[in-house]
């Protein structure tokens, strides 16, 4: 079921409405004034606050090909404005995760490998997203397919981030973005690190 209530609040006090439309929706979570959404394909846990302008698309069929995406947004989860997020195979974005305004997170990949197709008439691409628990994700910022974020990691403003592992406790920045800097619990302070996450004069 596709949703286009841009006039709609989410609100926990709805619980029996939502529950209906939502795979899961949890208490005293809320979304404000969604511009688009797609409630069968997700869980919205408990305390989850999502401001206005939010797309959060699961994408069930592309090209006669169908998908059945998960999103799922754990406790705590706090989004700022203009959220995009699109899904045909798995998003989690794990507890006391906060993401600020205007972020792009997509496991969707559109190819443009047949020169004969424009890309959005090409069959996509799809991986997953896994984004761990306590992390910042600042304004702007892009999380593509296949980004598996560590534990309190952070992502600098307009930074692009693509398809790998990354560990815990880091520093991304950039476009694309490159690890800056890790905890370290033996100095137990935040050190300087090379572009794959090795620190730097230890």
């Amino acid at each position: 079921m596709y949703v286009n209530l841009s006039k709609i609040h989410y609100y926990s006090f709805l619980y029996p409405i939502n529950k209906l439309l939502f795979n899961e929706f949890g208490k005293k979570s809320k979304i404000i004034k969604p511009i688009f959404i797609t409630p069968r394909w997700i869980k919205i846990k408990n305390h989850v606050s999502i401001r206005k302008g939010a797309r959060i698309e699961g994408v069930g069929k592309y090209l006669g090909k169908e998908f059945n995406p998960s999103i799922i947004l754990e406790d705590y989860v706090s989004i700022e404005q203009n959220i995009h997020i699109t899904c045909a195979n798995s998003i989690i974005i794990s507890k006391n995760t906060a993401i600020a305004s205007n972020v792009t997170i997509t496991d969707i990949d559109h190819p443009y490998i047949n020169i004969n197709l424009p890309p959005e008439k090409q069959d996509i691409i799809v991986g997953s997203v896994f984004i761990s628990e306590d992390c910042k994700i600042y304004n702007n910022a892009v999380i593509l397919p296949n980004v598996s974020l560590g534990k309190h990691s952070v992502v600098g403003a307009n930074s692009v981030v693509l398809g790998k592992k990354y560990p815990d406790y880091c520093i991304l920045v950039g476009a694309p973005a490159k690890i800056i800097k890790r905890y370290s619990f033996e100095k137990q302070e935040w050190l300087k690190t090379d572009k794959e996450g090795n620190f730097l004069n230890l």
